[in-house]
This record gives C-alpha cells, structure tokens and sequence, in this order.
C-alpha cells in the first residue's frame, strides 16, 4: 500500500482505515521506515503568502530497486509502460540530487499549493532557496508551477533534472540540466 504513495502526499489515515489499524500506528510504522532509511519523508515548506498551502509530508521509497519490485516491474521496458514511471524517476532523481550535494534531512523540503502550485525539492541553505523539479520528458518546459514557485518562493535558482543530454536555461534563474551531467558536475 505504501509503495502507491511513493512520490505523493502521504495521508496516515487513509492507510490507518485500510488496514483497520490506528492512525498513530501508521505514523510509528512510517517512523521506523525512515529510521531505517527506507523511506523518506519530505516535510512541506510553509511561506507567508496568500495561497492555501499543503502542510502533510509526501513521501518517498530511498531505493528505487525495492520499489519497481514492489510494482512487479523486472525490466527497464515494463518500467517504461508503467504509470508510476514518473514517480519513480522523481524519487530517484530527488535521492540523487540530496546526496550528491551532501544536504541534510533538516534542508530538505517539497512546496505544494491546494490551487495546484509545486515544487519537487526545495533546499534551504545558507540563507538560500534552491528549488529543483524532476521531469521524466525529452525536453522540459516552463509550466505555470515553475512560475509559480519562483514567484511565491523566491527562489535563488530554479533547476529541472531530466534523463536527456543537454543542458539549457528556459529563463534567467531556470535551467534545465541532464542527470548525468548534474552527478558530473556535484562531484568535482
């Protein structure tokens, strides 16, 4: 059951009615998965502007191994008719982008809106906010959320991570840059 979450905000009580268990078990059984770094949970950034903002964790398998097992996909052309193919690049990419730039758990967050307004990960370091969006396309493009996380976020550097090869700016503080390139770039 969890699995289908992967990517998504996580609701406790739905899972808690689910399986006939209590809401606060489900919550204890999500804090062991974290602990055992298994799962991560992404806790919402909260800023003060007029729009409703998500304020629930969304919620990620750390191995993306585990998690195609758990879908039953044993091969890279079942995984790409699968519908959960772009949570699963999120949530591996999102993995990779927090532990190649060596960012802790504390700095970590995703920004959702209820009028539709989102942001994959959102870091906040050293005063800064540095938003990135990971899209399984062959060329990403602005969307009205990129628009609307920078405005309402004021973000320092907005950067879509995609599967392709190339790199390039959609605007002045957003660039669109390839996977390999990134792990490239964060380890010199």
């Amino acid at each position: 059951m969890l699995a289908h979450y992967h990517g998504n905000i996580f609701n406790a009580s739905e899972i808690a009615r689910s399986l006939s268990i209590s809401q606060s078990t489900v919550k204890r059984y999500i804090d062991i998965l974290v602990g055992t770094f298994m799962v991560r949970e992404l806790k919402p950034w909260h800023e003060n502007i007029p729009k409703r903002q998500v304020k629930q964790s969304k919620i990620y398998f750390r191995d993306s191994g585990i998690l195609h097992h758990m879908f039953g996909i044993t091969e890279f052309n079942a995984l790409q008719r699968n519908p959960k193919l772009g949570a699963s690049w999120e949530g591996y990419a999102l993995e990779e982008v927090i532990r190649n730039l060596h960012v802790d758990q504390e700095d970590c967050y995703f920004w959702a809106t209820h009028q539709g307004g989102k942001l994959d990960l959102l870091i906040y370091r050293d005063g800064e906010k540095h938003g990135y969006e990971f899209k399984y396309a062959d060329a990403p493009s602005m969307t009205k959320s990129m628009h609307s996380s920078i405005e309402s976020l004021n973000l320092s550097k907005l950067r879509v991570i995609y599967p392709g090869t190339k790199d390039y700016q959609l605007q002045e503080n957003v660039e669109v840059t390839s996977f390999s390139n990134f792990i490239k770039q964060s380890r010199r």
